[in-house]
């Protein structure tokens, strides 16, 4: 059987001086599928057509400059990601600033040492590479999350609600907006382990006896099974939340009976997100409430259901949420149903 092995990344080498392209070619052809252009426009249409995993490019070239071609790219949607290191012979400060401001990640000088241009393109390239694994599980944590809510018989449109609930809320409590995005893409996950009930009893139209809710509530227990244990990041975050979800700030809830602050903050949040968007929202066992009636359930649980401070802030935040609502309203068709709000 023959050895397969991934294919090389593909570099566009970019200079008007074909001995420039020589000794770039030296250093680079071992590891990598090489493309050559000697003109800006000539490397406009490469990466177009060719879509390399980065580009080098000189600056100071007949045409179009290397400043131009590196602001055209990022103007493209489609050659925009592409990571771009100028190789100049520019040594000032401010031409440096220049190319970073239009978007380039890196700026190497002529004449410069192989080992240099080696490291600096592996670096460039890791971090590439690092950013497509965090879109993969970005993209399956969604997929999951919306897959549960199919399967309980609801729209997905309300994982997406709840989540920008929760990214609001979130950032009202104080949360950064790195650490509030974060929320946002683990809060679809937070009903994952419904996959694992019965569709008799989640999808039973009437009230559950009392061995059915006990089967129903190994939801929180079996998400957390499917995700995993994680060390940090996003899943281990999903992985909380789908816990501790359904946990009461009195200790009344499940599956720990957790109470106050035990119960992890991001679970608080999502708990508030995700029983506003279920009570307005139209379910099999019965009609959506109006946004008036679960705001009073809401406050009348402020300090039972609900942390307190949280439910406050919910209140304050509600000018966001009635955005949100109509936003992403059951009927509608969104294009990018997870980009921060």
């Amino acid at each position: 059987m023959p050895h397969l092995s991934e294919p090389r990344p593909t570099l566009l080498l970019v200079d008007d001086e074909p001995t420039n392209l020589q000794v770039l070619r030296h250093t680079l052809q071992q590891h990598y599928r090489l493309l050559f252009a000697k003109s800006g426009q000539s490397a406009l249409e490469l990466a177009h057509t060719e879509r390399p995993d980065l580009i080098l490019l000189d600056i100071m070239m007949p045409g179009l400059s290397g400043y131009e071609v590196c602001k055209a790219l990022k103007q493209s949607p489609q050659t925009s990601a592409i990571p771009v290191i100028f190789v100049t012979a520019l040594t000032e400060a401010a031409n440096e600033q220049q190319g970073l401001e239009l978007g380039a990640v890196d700026y190497i000088t002529k004449p410069f040492n192989p080992h240099i241009v080696q490291a600096r393109v592996r670096t460039h390239l890791s971090l590439v590479h690092a950013q497509e694994l965090q879109e993969t599980r970005l993209q399956i944590v969604q997929c999951l999350g919306t897959a549960a809510e199919y399967k309980d018989n609801e729209t997905g449109l309300h994982v997406i609600r709840m989540s920008h609930f929760a990214r609001t809320l979130a950032l009202a409590a104080g949360y950064s907006e790195r650490a509030a995005n974060e929320l946002l893409h683990a809060a679809p996950m937070h009903d994952v382990g419904k996959i694992g009930i019965p569709d008799a009893i989640l999808r039973k139209p009437g009230k559950l006896t009392a061995q059915e809710w006990d089967v129903m509530r190994q939801h929180t227990v079996i998400g957390a099974r499917i995700i995993g244990h994680h060390p940090s990041g996003l899943l281990r975050l999903a992985a909380t939340i789908a816990l501790h979800h359904h946990e009461k700030w009195d200790g009344s809830g499940y599956p720990h009976g957790l109470a106050g602050e035990a119960i992890p903050h991001a679970a608080r949040i999502v708990a508030l997100a995700d029983v506003f968007d279920a009570l307005t929202s139209v379910r099999p066992y019965k009609p959506a409430w109006s946004v008036e009636q679960a705001l009073e359930l809401i406050r009348s649980e402020s300090g039972g259901h609900f942390d307190p401070e949280l439910a406050a802030l919910f209140l304050d935040c509600m000018p966001e949420i009635r955005q949100i609502r109509e936003r992403w309203a059951d009927a509608a068709q969104p294009q990018e149903l997870f980009a921060a709000a």
